[in-house]
């Protein structure tokens, strides 16, 4: 098990974070991108996870909500920019609890003797925006959420 490095530099509208999965970068993009197998790892584990559409193309369109055991719902969604391959993936984020705060993520995996770093870069237009999001949980929902990503890689691709 790897852990995360997450950077939100002070005063600047970033975070940076890093992970390496013991797979291929392939397995890790099919993760990203197919909804019967985002559902299974993204974010933390007491919430529950459907898609409402994740269209992988070029101004493709994708909507998922995360609902709580009480019932309570958190959408989000946004547009990917380009065409998402393996090399990586772009695309904006919004929480729809928080209308109008934008993000620009990039995500790239890089493929290192059959296990891959994924980097991934969000852009906020505003430090306040970035600090919101850093306060709301972020670092526990993507620590857990790559844990379970690691337990469903190693499902799909175990280590011989």
């Amino acid at each position: 098990m790897t852990t995360t490095r997450i950077v939100a530099e002070p005063g600047v509208p970033q975070i940076r974070m890093t992970r390496e999965f013991a797979a291929p970068r392939d397995v890790l993009f099919r993760a990203h991108t197919d909804p019967e197998l985002l559902v299974q790892w993204l974010g933390p584990r007491r919430l529950t996870m459907a898609i409402d559409r994740l269209e992988v193309r070029d101004g493709g369109t994708w909507r998922y909500t995360h609902r709580d055991t009480d019932g309570t719902e958190y959408g989000f969604h946004g547009v990917f920019h380009g065409t998402p391959t393996p090399n990586g993936i772009v695309q904006t984020f919004e929480f729809e609890g928080a209308p109008g705060r934008v993000s620009l993520e990039t995500l790239t995996f890089e493929e290192r003797d059959g296990r891959t770093l994924v980097h991934q870069n969000a852009v906020y237009q505003s430090v306040a925006d970035r600090d919101a999001m850093v306060r709301s949980g972020m670092e526990q929902g993507v620590n857990e959420g790559y844990e379970r990503l690691d337990e469903l890689i190693a499902r799909l691709a175990p280590m011989n």
